[in-house]
């Protein structure tokens, strides 16, 4: 008959358990860089909450007031740039700091929400509440945007990018885009084949630098002046409606530039490798 000593039995079940807990992080255990992106996640959905409670119902039972529509729509749009903020924050403590398994999973579904379904729900409301609008077909582009978005993220997961580089039009940036689209208010068809092109963009293979450095600290101090032009336009402070339809204008004209940089330089690039080639062709 064998004894087994209580001691020793307690000691293995000790070891066993800080081995189990050894290997939790890896799985289970929410990093500080997990906790931002669900912060990104959250910030999606409140934009979708205020942008439903604030601009879509008081459309369909018929109380809405300009002013509440207004300040709903830009606690929405500040949210989804809140959003952004937690989106550029999470890599960086990711890169500085331990990540668990689950950072690259948790990344992927709360930029769904929040540059996907919220600025997609964005669009499909706008074509409900604006005057010139076709619901139909604005919601056929809000699905454009959300597709456009959940396409860009799955190659994101599966193609390898060039360091440094994303390839298409990241997502926070085209969901302030579209939005800012939106904001313009311009003639419904100008307005919807713009926001047809940010979607192309987004899973076009034209290239985008990574906000790391100096780009980050511009990226960020230009989400910052965003936020204060949405809060003069929501308070309808002195001019802020023309400021924020200035900001608007330069979100847009940015995002048409960029594109026309990167071919650019991509096509200078391949006239340079292809002189090379001929050079040493005839050396």
């Amino acid at each position: 008959m064998t004894v087994i000593d209580p001691d020793t039995q307690a000691a293995a079940w000790v070891a066993e358990a800080e081995a189990d807990d050894d290997e939790m992080p890896l799985s289970t255990r929410l990093s500080i860089a997990d906790t931002l992106t669900l912060g990104n996640a959250t910030c999606g959905f409140m934009a979708v909450y205020f942008t439903t409670t604030g601009v879509l119902i008081p459309h369909l039972t018929g109380s809405e007031d300009g002013g509440m529509a207004r300040h709903s729509a830009a606690t929405a749009v500040m949210l989804m740039l809140l959003a952004s903020v937690f989106d550029l924050f999470d890599g960086l403590v990711a890169r500085k700091l331990r990540s668990s398994a689950m950072g690259a999973e948790l990344d992927n579904l709360s930029d769904l929400i929040s540059f996907g379904l919220a600025p997609a729900f964005f669009v499909a409301t706008w074509g409900m509440v604006a005057n010139d609008a076709n619901q139909q077909v604005s919601v056929v582009a809000a699905v454009v945007v959300l597709l456009a978005v959940v396409l860009r993220l799955a190659r994101f997961s599966c193609v390898p990018m060039r360091d440094g580089m994303f390839q298409g039009m990241p997502g926070p940036f085209g969901a302030l885009t579209v939005v800012s689209i939106v904001l313009l208010e311009l003639p419904f068809v100008p307005t919807l084949l713009a926001i047809m092109g940010v979607a192309w963009l987004m899973v076009s293979r034209v290239e985008y630098p990574k906000p790391t450095g100096r780009l980050a600290v511009a990226m960020l101090g230009w989400i910052v002046a965003s936020m204060g032009l949405l809060a003069a336009w929501a308070f309808d402070a002195p001019g802020g409606e023309l400021l924020l339809q200035t900001g608007c204008a330069l979100q847009v004209v940015l995002g048409a530039v960029i594109p026309l940089f990167a071919t650019f330089r991509r096509v200078h690039t391949f006239r340079d490798n292809r002189r090379e080639a001929r050079t040493a062709a005839q050396g």
